[in-house]
Order: C-alpha cells, then structure tokens, then sequence
C-alpha cells in the first residue's frame, strides 16, 4: 500500500526540466491512474535565473507552470554545484516534500543506468522511492510519441561536440529523426542537447515565443570530476513576447 494517497492516488514530485522528456513523463503520468503529480520541481542557476543546463529563462519556466496548473519549487544553485551542494539543497526541499505526504520522485530519464542508481541512492536517503516513466524505451519511438501526444518543443542547447548550432530552434518531430548525426541518440540522452516545451495538450495555452540570440558558453567541470567530456555549448536565448 503506497504511504500516502491523494484521491487513492501515491502523491509524487515530478522533476521538471522544461523539457520534451520531463513533458512526456508528465504526459504518461496522467494517464495512469496510480499517481497524481502534486508538485514540479525545478533546479536553476542563482546566477542567471535559468534552467540548468537547458538555460532557459525562469519567466518561461513560470509561464509552462501557470499553464500546467500545478505548484513548482525552485532550486537555485551556483553554476557550477560540486556534488555536496546538490546533494544538501535537495536533500532539504524533499524533506520538506515528505512533510507535505509526498515521498516519491519521478524523472524523464531513458537509459543512463548511473544516474538512475545515483537518484535512487539519494532519494532512498530520505525516504523516497523513484519514478521512471519513460526508462528503457526506445528514444526514437518516445520523439515520435512527442509529437503525437501534441508537446511542442524546440531544441534550445546543442553539445557542440555532438551537434552544430543549426540545430537549435529545430522542432522535436519524425522530421528531427531524419537529420540527426548517426551518433546522436534521439532524445539527446547523453546531454548532445536540451529542449524547451511551448505547448502541450495538458498547457492551457500555448507560450508565445521568439527565437533570440545565440550563446556559446564553455564550462569548467569541478575539481573532483574525473569524466572527460567536452564542456562547449550553443545556447539559443528564447524569449516570451
């Protein structure tokens, strides 16, 4: 029996990146009878007032939320977080979640079986158990369910080591599958790039959006990371009008 219910439903916190694979999970979980996501949860840069890694701007993040309907917790964090101030902050606001009968997490992950068991790990810590809509399925078959549950997004960050600038503002569609690189996974699952939802079956209205500028940002792994990986990003500045 699940410790907590919410019209015979478990109460989660869904983690909300701004994204396609945070939208489809939050798609999926509508429609299954056995949870009710009482809360989104958000991380952003103090700094920028951005989503991480996406970096887009917190007035969009507000703007999907007020659509969805559904009370959002922020995170700010430095920029770049070492792993003892991550694990702290959220640490603090699921405790905080437990407080409120919510005591499981759910997560757009796909396949990367070392985050999955870092998240479980960290979650079991206090109390939490994890949730994982879209976990196993085939990336190529999840774009195509984005598009056919109607989440309109846009490709808004691009790894440069994986994909060129031009991919930014690229719709996530059948169309995107055709004219990504043979080493790029789908979904972007290893971090080749990020996305931002402007419309959806479950937003009450879609975001009206420009396409703004174009930023490349390099940055600088912490001092205890031992992962070599290529740190150049082109960020494309969405903007609400």
């Amino acid at each position: 029996m699940p410790s907590q219910l919410y019209n015979n439903q478990t109460k989660i916190v869904l983690n909300w990146s701004s994204g396609k694979d945070a939208a489809l999970a939050y798609h999926l979980l509508l429609q299954n009878k056995d949870y009710k996501v009482a809360k989104l949860l958000t991380t952003l840069s103090a700094e920028y007032d951005r989503v991480f890694m996406h970096g887009v701007r917190e007035e969009l993040l507000d703007m999907q939320v007020a659509r969805m309907g559904l009370p959002l917790t922020k995170v700010k964090l430095p920029a770049s977080p070492d792993d003892e101030v991550y694990k702290n902050a959220m640490q603090n606001v699921l405790l905080k979640f437990r407080e409120e009968g919510i005591d499981t997490a759910a997560y757009g992950d796909i396949f990367l079986e070392d985050l999955k068991t870092y998240r479980e790990q960290q979650l079991a810590q206090v109390g939490f158990s994890a949730l994982f809509p879209l976990w196993k399925k085939d990336t190529g078959e999840l774009v195509q369910m984005v598009e056919d549950a109607g989440i309109e997004a846009m490709i808004v960050c691009v790894n440069d080591k994986y994909l060129d600038k031009e991919f930014l503002g690229r719709k996530i569609d059948r169309d995107l599958l055709n004219d990504l690189p043979a080493n790029v996974d789908a979904c972007g699952e290893n971090g080749e790039y990020h996305s931002f939802v402007y419309n959806a079956s479950f937003f009450s209205s879609p975001i009206p959006i420009n396409k703004g500028e174009i930023v490349y940002k390099k940055y600088t792994p912490t001092t205890n990371s031992d992962v070599n990986w290529d740190t150049g990003f082109y960020f494309l500045d969405v903007v609400a009008f």
